[in-house]
C-alpha cells in the first residue's frame, strides 16, 4: 500500500533537508519514493512544500486533494493552509512554533488567532509539538526539522530504519550528537 506524506514550511526551516532524508532511508529500507519539492519564496520565508509518496510501487510523487496519509507541517499557518490535502482519517504532525510571514511582519495583515482550535475542529488525529523548544532543550533551536522527522517516523512505524545514519550523512559531524539528540525527543512524542 503506498503512504503520501506532504511535508510544508516557511523556508530556512529545513523542511526539504526533513525529506531527503525520509526519501534515502525509506530507499534503502526497500520502498520504491517519490519526492517533490516545490519552494515558493523559500530565501524570504515563504512557504515550501514537499510530498513524498512511498510504497511497493509508485507511479507519481503528487498528492492531490484529500490524499496525504500525513501532513506535516514546519509552523502551524502552513497546517491550515494546506489542511484540505490530508485524507478524512489522515494524521497531522504540527509545530506549534508561530513564524510570521513578511505580509504580517511589515503590518499588513494580522496573525491569526486561535488557529490550533480551529485545526483541532477539523482534524481528527493532531500531534502538536513545540519542535523548536524541544530541540532547544537539547541544545540547538534549529534542530526543530529533526524533532519533527522523528515524531513523524514513529507516526508512521518507521523506527527500525538507521535514522541516524541518514542525519549523519546530511548534517554537518559537529552538529551529529545535538540532532541524533532532538531526532530521540521527536520519537519520544
Amino acid at each position: 500500500m503506498t503512504k503520501s506524506l506532504l511535508l510544508v514550511g516557511v523556508g530556512g526551516q529545513g523542511t526539504i533537508l526533513v525529506t531527503k532524508i525520509l526519501t534515502e532511508g525509506l530507499m534503502e529500507e526497500g520502498y520504491d519514493v517519490k519526492m517533490s519539492e516545490i519552494h515558493g519564496m523559500s530565501q524570504r520565508g515563504g512557504s515550501v512544500t514537499t510530498q513524498v509518496r512511498f510504497g511497493e510501487k509508485v507511479f507519481s510523487p503528487s498528492i492531490g486533494v484529500g490524499e496525504a496519509d500525513v501532513l506535516v507541517s514546519f509552523e502551524k499557518l502552513e497546517a491550515a493552509r494546506y489542511l484540505e490535502s490530508l485524507k478524512a482519517d489522515g494524521k497531522l504532525i504540527v509545530n506549534t512554533e508561530e513564524i510570521y510571514p513578511i505580509s504580517v511582519l511589515s503590518g499588513a495583515a494580522q496573525y491569526p488567532d486561535n488557529i490550533m482550535d480551529e485545526i483541532n475542529k477539523k482534524v481528527k488525529n493532531v500531534i502538536a509539538v513545540n519542535a523548536s523548544e524541544m530541540a532547544e532543550k537539547v541544545g540547538m533551536r534549529r534542530s526543530a526539522n529533526i524533532v519533527l522527522l522523528g515524531v513523524t517516523v514513529k507516526a508512521l512505524g518507521l523506527e527500525g530504519i538507521n535514522w541516524e545514519e541518514k542525519i549523519k550523512h546530511y548534517l554537518p559531524e559537529a552538529s551529529h550528537e545535538v540532532n541524533i539528540k532532538a531526532f530521540k525527543e521527536g520519537l519520544n512524542v
